[in-house]
């Protein structure tokens, strides 16, 4: 009997005591967890404020120049895109365009709407030269023939008209604000209209770059003053616009060095804006002729490593039919004004020219043989096949 008491006594003992455990166990579990999780550091927030809110913490507003410019990229092409076209040319590759035998090809480009009836801007390479038919494919998907009113091969620029009314354009900015580093959205057609409207973003790599590419009759032709951009650019995109944060135009897209990745130039808009302003105010450009063809310092050392030239622009060529040479002006001169206004590179001379008309008189200012002269110069008018109307 006392045997039982005590065997029962101990079974009793120790189950209070595992309970009296268990309890104990359990409680310092708690509070070691509480104690855990107060010690790892919360998920990083944008806001520290909301850690301890039981919604999930807001993101920040990502700002243009964080995230390689999506969010800008985003909204610019939701504002843009309508205003992009693809351009589709006919071409004969050989022979005349009445010539049964000769072979057709389809080439497509890009171009973008600059005003509401119908004037697209675009480069020459697509829409200049001799061409049997142009379309253009508007975003709604329909397509529209068109007729290239105004090219130019050195500038890599043409001016294609449509019959329409009410298109959705895109605004233009300053070329001349951009600054290396700030965001680029390229749209275009990369690879033909199966891939329209491809938007691509990145930044400005560089301005007042000068490249040497092959002219249409064989000889060098160096396009100077370019916007480089990594912004992917490929053949199709071609006449696309090149855009800063706001969704304005800054640049027209037109060659990609092929050896290198991230290498896209865009020519200025502001060459173009004169041009533009012709053609919507008057339904026409009569191009105003200098007969003067000039590069800056940058191209310079790729004629003559002897030259130096610290500003202006260098006259290499000079028509000696034309109202330049008439004046007085020469092979050799350095054109440092127009009108007052500093000139350090032919674009920058073209956009001034454009914004004139033929019979207009300018001032050009240059340096002869170590002195500085000025003489007025009559501008001729230039006809669409490149020559002097008298």
């Amino acid at each position: 009997m006392i045997e039982r008491r005590r065997s029962g006594g101990f079974f009793k003992t120790f189950f209070i005591a595992l309970a009296t455990s268990l309890t104990v166990g359990f409680l310092l579990f708690v509070v070691f967890s509480g104690y855990v999780a107060r010690s790892v550091p919360a998920p990083l927030s944008p806001n520290p404020e909301t850690v301890q809110n039981t919604q999930p913490p807001k993101p920040q507003q990502i700002s243009a120049d964080m995230a390689g410019g999506a969010p800008v990229a985003a909204s610019v092409a939701k504002s843009a895109v309508s205003g992009v076209v693809g351009i589709s040319v006919l071409r004969m590759d050989s022979g005349s365009i009445f010539d049964r035998n000769a072979a057709q090809k389809w080439g497509v480009g890009s171009g973008v709407i600059l005003s509401g009836n119908g004037y697209i801007l675009t480069n020459n390479h697509v829409a200049g030269g001799k061409s049997k038919r142009i379309v253009v494919s508007l975003q709604d998907g329909s397509n529209v023939d068109g007729t290239t009113v105004w090219a130019d091969p050195v500038l890599d620029l043409a001016v294609v008209k449509i019959d329409a009314q009410g298109l959705t354009t895109i605004p233009i900015g300053d070329a001349n604000a951009l600054q290396v580093g700030e965001p680029a959205v390229a749209i275009g057609n990369p690879l033909g209209l199966q891939f329209q409207r491809t938007v691509t973003s990145g930044i400005i790599s560089a301005l007042n770059r000068t490249i040497k590419v092959d002219g249409d009759q064989g000889g060098p032709n160096y396009m100077e003053d370019l916007i480089q951009t990594d912004a992917s650019i490929n053949p199709g995109n071609s006449g696309g616009p090149l855009l800063n944060s706001k969704g304005q135009v800054v640049g027209i897209n037109t060659i990609k060095v092929e050896s290198a990745e991230g290498l896209g130039f865009a020519i200025p808009i502001n060459v173009a804006v004169p041009i533009i302003r012709h053609f919507v105010d008057k339904g026409d450009f009569k191009e105003p002729y200098l007969g003067v063809f000039a590069y800056d310092r940058e191209v310079i050392p790729y004629l003559d490593g002897n030259l130096k030239l610290d500003s202006g622009i260098y006259i290499a060529n000079i028509d000696k039919a034309g109202p330049a040479y008439k004046s007085g002006l020469r092979e050799g001169c350095v054109i440092q004004k127009a009108d007052g206004n500093t000139i350090n590179t032919m674009i920058q001379l073209r956009t001034y020219m454009y914004s004139k008309n033929p019979g207009d008189t300018i001032s050009i200012t240059y340096l002869k043989d170590g002195s500085v002269q000025t003489v007025n110069v009559v501008l001729a008018a230039k006809d669409k096949d490149g020559l002097v109307t008298r």
